[in-house]
């Protein structure tokens, strides 16, 4: 079984943040939530592992 890997496990940290925020530019509230959804989703499914998927929305969940 796999496990969510939350150590940093990226390059260009700024560059990435810098493009997310750039997702949202012009876009209305509601539009900034489908594009945010949209992402969620394609990242979940590129994951494609229902334990690591169930471990995110776990850790993701307001305390």
């Amino acid at each position: 079984m796999a496990s969510l890997n939350t150590a940093p496990n990226l390059s260009g940290h700024d560059d990435i943040y810098e493009r997310l925020i750039g997702l949202h530019d012009g876009l209305s509230e509601g539009e900034s939530l489908q594009a945010w959804s949209r992402l969620v989703l394609l990242l979940i499914n590129h994951i494609g592992d229902r334990d690591v998927i169930d471990e995110a929305i776990r850790l993701a969940a307001p305390r």
